[in-house]
């Protein structure tokens, strides 16, 4: 199976997220809805998951599945966006517009992997 550039793309940009979930925690933190337990715990995971599923888009043998793993995390993340949206605290002084566009955006990265499936 061959790989297009726009795929470690996407990695690149999975793999630097994954990241800075350990680069500044709190940012995270503070999007997890508090009805969701152990927030520090979660970002970790979260981190770890978009670097490894970063890596994997790379791997030809994995790549189908690190796309399906981004697309099961995309949708895991959703209410994150959602309680952005809702809590002044969350919103990180955006403007509630700005996080408005963010939720059909997930939809589009949520396309851009299944076209890697």
């Amino acid at each position: 199976m061959e790989l297009h550039w726009h795929i470690y793309v996407m990695a690149f940009i999975y793999v630097i997220a994954g990241i800075n979930h350990f680069r500044n925690p709190r940012l995270y933190i503070k999007i997890i809805p508090p009805y969701f337990p152990n927030p520090k715990a979660l970002n970790a995971i979260s981190g770890v998951a978009e670097i490894l599923l970063g890596i994997g888009l790379c791997i030809p043998a994995v790549s189908n599945y690190a796309a399906w793993g981004v697309i099961a995390l995309l949708i895991a993340i959703f209410p994150a966006h959602i309680y952005m949206y809702f809590d002044e605290k969350a919103r990180m002084g955006l403007p509630k517009w700005v996080l408005l566009l963010r939720m059909p955006l997930q939809i589009a990265l949520i396309y851009w992997a299944y076209q890697y499936t």
